[in-house]
């Protein structure tokens, strides 16, 4: 039987999923010790943690109107320097409530990555972080809030910048076709989940800044 994505591509071809993923049981979503697994147009639970599974409806249609989008953060950021022979590109890594951290899977594998964190290239007159929240909608159907800068690495075309966000809302049953799936995964198992040593950088950051939150909400008695 063949699968294809509910969503056709950028030149509204349909996108032919070799090797559909297989969707979580319904508990797993409220398991923070589970990897959650949702499939396109797939089930899932009403909301987790309060906030519910609804589309984002109002979603910028143009590059001017992604420039502003709700989600942006007034943070500290270092200068983003990109190397020649690479193109910017910025993503997120979106820490849920319970702990455990969104991850996509790119349609059929692409560029080698059975789960990444969602990023892309950043377009001429869109910013890095107006980028990451479009890049979020897109690959996991999620509405994300940017917390903090979190890593800047080298990719192999490209130089990512990465920040910590929340999501605030999205349906990521309703993920754009570069994706096949969307996970909701344990920071232990982050790298067995995100298998590609590209990611590595990434999950050190995370695991870092996590500690550092920790650290913040519970200091050491006097």
């Amino acid at each position: 039987m063949t699968t294809f994505h509910p969503q056709p591509d950028e030149h509204g071809a349909p996108v032919r999923l070799a090797h559909p993923s297989t969707p979580s049981s319904p508990e797993a979503w409220h398991d923070a010790a589970s990897i959650a697994t949702a499939i396109p147009l797939g089930a899932l639970p009403v909301s987790l943690h309060g906030l519910p599974f609804a589309p984002w409806l109002d979603t910028p249609t143009a590059n001017a109107d992604w420039q502003t989008v709700p989600g942006q953060a007034a943070i500290d950021e270092p200068p983003f320097v990109v190397p020649m022979a690479l193109t910017p590109a910025a993503g997120v890594v979106v820490v849920e409530d319970d702990g455990r951290v969104w991850a996509v899977a790119p349609s059929n594998r692409f560029g080698g990555y059975d789960a990444t964190f969602p990023k892309g290239r950043v377009d001429p007159d869109i910013n890095l972080q107006a980028t990451a929240i479009r890049e979020a909608f897109e690959e996991s159907g999620l509405r994300v809030q940017i917390v903090q800068h979190l890593v800047d690495c080298r990719r192999t075309l490209t130089m990512t910048r990465y920040y910590l966000a929340r999501r605030l809302g999205g349906n990521p049953a309703l993920m754009g076709w570069e994706s096949q799936a969307v996970h909701l995964v344990p920071v232990a198992l982050l790298e067995t989940v995100l298998g590609n040593p590209n990611d590595a950088v990434v999950i050190d950051a995370l695991r870092r800044a996590l500690a550092a939150e920790a650290a913040a909400m519970n200091p050491p008695k006097k």
